[in-house]
């Protein structure tokens, strides 16, 4: 059987940078995931948008999601709306906009664990555990130094704000890992013959989405 193997050339890193343009939403469907109609919205996997204003159905209101599955008019957002009330009318879906980030030679993570929840007591034979939530971990890029790249200064920016920002990873099969950090650590490292390379340390917060 012949490899399967995804190439990480071509593999880019994206921060969140402002807002875009809206597009008027025109119909959800409920469930879990929920579908979001708006015309030739021009969204892509991994994208991630902020709702607002939408009548009838109210859950997205005020929601940012990661954009999943996504068609020319269509796209899914992991929340549920299950037995809600059926969508009036109205509604805007507001996609957060991407900067490149420059040089990236090589990336990691998404490396943390369930939290172990010890659940022994005198009747246990044997320790006895079950898994709390999921700590999706860090995720780690080394770039080589470039002080005039947007996306390199978009996280000196972040790292001195202390404030989380969304990333988004896409591989050159197009599949996409979209999540929320904060710029934990940058440090910077060089020598002879040897570019400046700073080392990148994300701390993610919340889930991981794959789309």
């Amino acid at each position: 059987m012949s490899s399967t193997a995804i190439s990480a050339q071509g593999s880019t890193v994206q921060i969140e940078n402002t807002t875009g343009v809206a597009k008027n939403v025109t119909g959800l469907a409920l469930g879990f995931p929920t579908i979001v109609s708006a015309t030739s919205h021009g969204f892509a996997n991994g994208d991630v948008v902020s709702f607002a204003s939408l009548t009838g159905n109210t859950t997205l209101n005020g929601v940012t999601a990661v954009v999943k599955n996504v068609t020319t008019n269509t796209f899914a957002v992991d929340v549920d709306t299950t037995g809600g009330s059926a969508w009036v009318s109205g509604g805007t879906a507001t996609p957060a906009t991407w900067t490149a980030i420059a040089n990236i030679r090589t990336f990691s993570g998404f490396d943390g664990s369930a939290s172990e929840i010890d659940k022994t007591n005198m009747s246990s034979t044997a320790k006895e555990f079950m898994l709390g939530l999921v700590d999706p971990g860090q995720f780690t890029m080394e770039v080589d130094l470039d002080q005039a790249d947007a996306g390199q200064l978009a996280l000196r920016a972040t790292q001195v704000a202390g404030s989380a920002k969304y990333f988004k990873l896409t591989l050159p099969n197009s599949k996409t890992a979209t999540f929320q950090a904060y710029v934990k650590k940058i440090s910077s490292q060089g020598g002879v013959d040897a570019a400046v390379r700073n080392s990148v340390d994300l701390r993610i917060t919340g889930a991981v989405t794959w789309a």
